[in-house]
């Protein structure tokens, strides 16, 4: 798991988020909620998705943009286990909470450095993208 996670505001504007994730280099957010509890993710591709493609303004607040239910994992949770979870809800991340605390985020890209095993990644990659866009895979081509 990576500790270092960008959160923002689910009020916070959407650009804002977008430069969020320029400025730390990283594809996604954790939205929290008043409280600072993690409640919702937003990647950058519903941001190109649900934004800048519909054409919405950028300074609508993040929450109408935002992915929920937020899928997570648990500190004690095996990698298995989280990899898993990853395919059965087609996310390529999961935040890591105990309780309402965020600890940290756990990725593919994670799980193909810790396994060590590429194909395992690729895999996973595949199941969760042929999850997400099942109209892609099962449509007739020709």
């Amino acid at each position: 798991m990576t500790a270092a996670v960008v959160t923002a505001d689910a009020d916070d504007e959407a650009r804002e988020v977008a430069r969020l994730m320029r400025d730390h280099n990283v594809g996604s957010v954790v939205i929290c909620d008043p409280g600072g509890a993690p409640a919702a993710m937003i990647t950058d591709r519903d941001l190109a998705t649900r934004i800048v493609a519909s054409e919405r303004d950028g300074a609508e607040p993040i929450s109408d943009f935002v992915s929920t239910p937020l899928v997570t994992a648990e500190p004690v949770m095996p990698l298995e286990e989280a990899a898993a979870l990853m395919v059965q809800h087609r996310v390529r991340r999961l935040p890591v909470v105990q309780g309402d605390q965020l600890l940290g985020i756990v990725t593919l890209d994670d799980i193909a450095v810790r396994t060590g095993d590429l194909d395992v990644a690729q895999r996973m990659t595949h199941q969760v993208i042929e999850g997400a866009l099942p109209e892609f895979f099962f449509h007739e081509r020709g």
